[in-house]
């Protein structure tokens, strides 16, 4: 799938604008093409549940960069997640993609997950960045330059009226925070998981 990359003014705006504004977009890479389903909106250091929360760190250096670029993180010791870093530069704003439906490179997709359904190929953060290859080294990519390796196209946005939002899944007071963004009824959509509190273990 090919076109001109949305500009990066797109991304430089407050994370809770750009997220629901993704829904319908297309992120591609690695041969395949994914329309986007589900987003999570993360504010940087004024958001407990940001990974930029407690400040700088080498982990985070991406997300207080330029808008535009993706930050890729490595989570639960086996799975990759992407996020588009949006706002402006130090604010370490970014959006969560969470799901999505493979629209272009379905055999590609399917050689890199060969168990899953054609719904389940980027249902979930983790399977999402399977399916489109993405793994550590695209961390820092910049998605707005024509001809780059990663990609985010206009696609179609999502019709407003299908736009739902509510808390984000598996982050704690998140019903405070209501960033979870999803078109309503789309069968890429990945189920919600409430937070659940880690039980501590006596010594």
């Amino acid at each position: 799938m090919t076109g001109s990359p949305l500009p990066r003014a797109f991304f430089d705006r407050p994370v809770d604008e750009v997220a629901p504004d993704l829904l319908g977009r297309v992120l591609v890479h690695g041969g395949v093409a994914v329309r986007l389903t589900e987003v999570e909106a993360y504010a940087g250091p004024l958001d407990p549940a940001s990974h930029a929360y407690r400040g700088r760190t080498p982990r985070t250096e991406v997300m207080f960069g330029p808008p535009g670029h993706a930050y890729v993180y490595f989570t639960y010791g086996m799975h990759y997640c992407v996020n588009l870093v949006c706002a402006e530069e130090g604010t370490a704003s970014a959006v969560l993609l969470r799901a999505g439906q493979v629209v272009s490179g379905l055999e590609a997709a399917r050689e890199r997950r060969p168990r899953s359904t054609e719904r389940d190929l980027a249902r979930g953060p983790a399977r999402l960045c399977v399916a489109l290859g993405i793994a550590r080294e695209q961390n820092g990519a910049d998605v707005c330059t024509p001809g780059g390796p990663m990609l985010v196209l206009p696609g179609e946005p999502a019709d407003p009226s299908l736009i739902r939002t509510g808390p984000r899944t598996g982050v704690n007071g998140a019903k405070e925070t209501p960033w979870r963004f999803w078109i309503d009824g789309d069968p890429a959509v990945s189920p919600y998981r409430a937070h659940v509190p880690r039980k501590r273990t006596r010594s």
